[in-house]
């Protein structure tokens, strides 16, 4: 593998004392996860964030090797980790990704949609601008996987069925792509759960 491609960060795996395992999203070639030295280090600990954008170097001598990265600042999402909401958003957003997506399999409509749902969680005044496509985001998911979900979307202004939706699409979810690993990925959806039902109608 040799690529440089602009990649969303999704998750991160500490890897002896100051290294990690970095997964990203790329249009190109999908999920990859990628040796980062230096990851938990004062200068590269803030690049790499679930919901940055970075411009990654991402190189294998051979297909069975991990990759190493290196990576460059594109766009920061840390302004919004000290917001209970958009951080919980980015937080679930990145561990759904990581975790579901199989590696190195493109899907350049999720790539796109990943990224226009990070915008939304960040640049709307409230989550009731982001809510609905963080749903379509994972109705998205799911069938790019293969699994058909019957849910009807529903009204921008509804906000109960919107949380009703999110209550069927998470149990469909752990269902299904998350089923093996559905305890730690579905934690950052339990809290986000959580922080979206304190919204009154």
């Amino acid at each position: 593998m040799n690529l440089r491609a602009e990649a969303i960060v999704c998750g991160m795996t500490s890897h002896g004392e100051n290294a990690a395992i970095v997964r990203f999203l790329t249009e190109e070639a999908g999920l990859v996860g990628a040796y980062v030295a230096g990851a938990r280090g004062r200068a590269l600990r803030p690049v790499l964030i679930p919901g940055n954008r970075v411009d990654a170097q991402i190189r294998a001598r051979s297909e069975g090797q991990l990759p190493f990265a290196r990576v460059e600042l594109v766009r920061s999402r840390g302004a919004w980790l000290g917001e209970p909401l958009p951080a919980a958003a980015l937080a679930w957003l990145g561990a759904l990704t990581a975790t579901a997506l199989p590696e190195r399999q493109p899907f350049p409509a999720l790539y796109e949609a990943l990224g226009a749902v990070l915008e939304a969680v960040c640049m709307a005044p409230s989550a009731r601008g982001w809510a609905l496509p963080l749903l379509s985001y994972e109705v998205l998911l799911l069938r790019e996987l293969g699994y058909g979900v019957p849910v009807a979307r529903p009204g921008e202004g509804n906000w109960p069925a919107i949380l009703d939706a999110f209550d069927r699409i998470g149990r469909e979810l752990a269902r299904y792509p998350l089923a093996d690993r559905r305890k730690d990925a579905m934690a950052a959806r339990t809290l986000l759960r959580e922080r979206l039902g304190r919204i009154s109608d």
